[in-house]
């Protein structure tokens, strides 16, 4: 009795993984609709303020998991594993807003395709994660173990992609863009997009080892 106020309740991490993961791709959505609308100014900055909440929300489920490891005897996965993804994933909202308040602190003039194509790779990786987060609850059925690993690798083919990307947006910036401010600007747009997809990838490599560890 004296230590069964401690145990956690059944799912109670995984449901504010699940919880994260939402808030994550509220986030991507916000800031894809804020790229989408980025020459309208009052939508513009509606969409930021989407993204803003998203984080702050994100922050705070955050906080309170890192509460609950503390005070909880017993967690369904490993306390380390619990810590390190739960604190990605924030990484994951930290860098979406980031990418938002890069565009408007350094007043950037126009949307490129490059940003259109990375922001449509980010916000992909994000609801893989989502996908793959809802699943590693489950992991000890065979069949949505291997359900999770496939994810993981969708984003993992989604983060080549964008790296592709990448590559090629600073090929075409440097060769075409004839103001270097812009260039400044854009490619600090460009590589804060990308990470957003590696920071992704290594949520997916946690979720990996979770699904190995456990299934």
């Amino acid at each position: 009795m004296l230590f069964s106020k401690f145990l956690p309740r059944d799912g109670n991490f995984f449901e504010m993984f699940n919880q994260h993961a939402d808030r994550i791709v509220e986030a991507a959505h916000a800031f894809s609709n804020m790229v989408a609308n980025y020459s309208d100014l009052e939508k513009r900055e509606a969409f930021n303020r989407e993204v803003d909440n998203a984080e702050r929300a994100a922050d705070r489920i955050t906080q309170e998991v890192n509460r609950a490891l503390h005070k909880t005897f017993i967690t369904p996965i490993d306390r380390e594993q619990i810590h390190s993804l739960i604190n990605t994933m924030d990484d994951v909202a930290d860098l979406i807003q980031d990418s938002a308040e890069t565009m408007v602190l350094y007043d950037v003039r126009y949307m490129t395709q490059d940003i259109v194509r990375l922001t449509d790779l980010s916000v992909k990786c994000c609801e893989r994660v989502k996908d793959a987060v809802a699943l590693i609850g489950k992991v000890r059925d065979a069949a949505t173990a291997e359900a999770a690993l496939k994810t993981c690798e969708q984003i993992d083919q989604l983060e080549s992609d964008a790296d592709r990307v990448m590559r090629s947006a600073m090929s075409h910036l440097f060769r075409d863009e004839p103001d270097v401010r812009e260039v400044i600007k854009l490619k600090a747009v460009y590589e804060l997009l990308e990470t957003i997809t590696d920071k992704c990838e290594d949520v997916a490599n946690l979720i990996e080892g979770i699904v190995l560890e456990n299934s």
